[in-house]
């Protein structure tokens, strides 16, 4: 009777693993350099970003498969490239969401990939920008995503807006907000958020989790 219990426990667990490994491989497999990723970032200006643009998104990367390893391409403290699995688990209950260019095979030709990849290095290593400032000197998230798209392939992933255009009345964004900018907040100051890119009509979902 021992012997029959022990079996079907292993016998479960193997079954369990094997669903688990094939889960992984089926969602890593549909991933293509270029896809964007987007999650809930735990980071302490996070809530402030999501209830200022009204998105439960406040986090977004460029996903980039090489030598079969997938890496996600973000602005963080420093500008780098992130293991998958562990950007992932950064996030908030490990959701994600991944969209994709549509007619991704026209745009995102081996040439343009280089040509983002090549782009992108010249931010590499660089400070986040936690004034959101237009500028390459420092960058955020979505401007980094964004300015990879616009340079390489000539396509704006959501509309440009100005600081004034997001909802800034939340007491927890004024406060960050005052704590950044002091009592003069550049309200014309050019700004991309995640959650303009999550809602651009030139993606489609791939992967939601």
């Amino acid at each position: 009777m021992r012997r029959n219990i022990s079996f079907r426990i292993i016998s479960l667990t193997l079954i369990i693993s094997l669903f688990i490994s094939c889960s992984t491989d089926s969602f890593e497999n549909k991933l293509k350099s270029g896809d964007i990723i987007f999650q809930t970032s735990k980071s302490q200006q996070s809530k402030a970003i999501q209830l200022a643009t009204h998105s439960k998104y406040s986090h977004v990367g460029i996903v980039y498969v090489e030598n079969d390893k997938i890496l996600v391409y973000e602005a963080v403290q420093p500008v780098k490239l992130t293991p998958l699995h562990e950007w992932i688990d950064r996030g908030e209950k490990k959701h994600f969401v991944v969209k994709r260019l549509k007619e991704s095979e026209k745009y995102l030709t081996s040439s343009n990939l280089m040509k983002m990849k090549s782009i992108g290095e010249k931010f590499i290593g660089k400070n986040y920008d936690i004034y959101f400032e237009w500028s390459n000197d420092r960058i955020y998230c979505s401007e980094l995503v964004w300015k990879i798209y616009k340079e390489a392939v000539g396509i704006e992933i959501g509309k440009l807006q100005t600081l004034k255009e997001f909802d800034l009345e939340n007491e927890i964004v004024k406060e960050i907000m005052t704590k950044r900018y002091g009592e003069t907040i550049p309200m014309d100051e050019k700004v991309i958020s995640p959650s303009e890119m999550f809602q651009s009509e030139k993606l489609i979902t791939i992967i939601e989790n």
